[in-house]
């Protein structure tokens, strides 16, 4: 028998949710109070995500000019929340 329990088969990682959120929406916050809303289609390992069909928020609401396709960069992302 090994010694894998049924909390180590249980544990996701957070590269794995980003993973399975490819092709849906994502909200994600910036360090600057910026928050975009768009469809996640990749990432990388320093968390640089590239979407698509944007939207940007800057916290006096949503603006009505969606962008094609845009590149995060990792380092300034607050939090993602993926709509799973």
């Amino acid at each position: 028998m090994s010694d894998i329990t049924e909390e180590t088969l249980n544990t996701i990682l957070p590269l794995e949710i980003l993973d399975k959120s490819i092709g849906k929406e994502i909200q994600v916050l910036m360090s600057n109070d910026k928050e975009f809303y768009g469809t996640l289609i990749g990432f990388d390992d320093f968390v640089n995500i590239v979407l698509e069909n944007v939207k940007e928020s800057d916290g006096s609401g949503s603006s009505d000019k969606v962008i094609k396709k845009m590149l995060l960069n990792g380092g300034q992302i607050s939090m993602l929340v993926p709509k799973i």
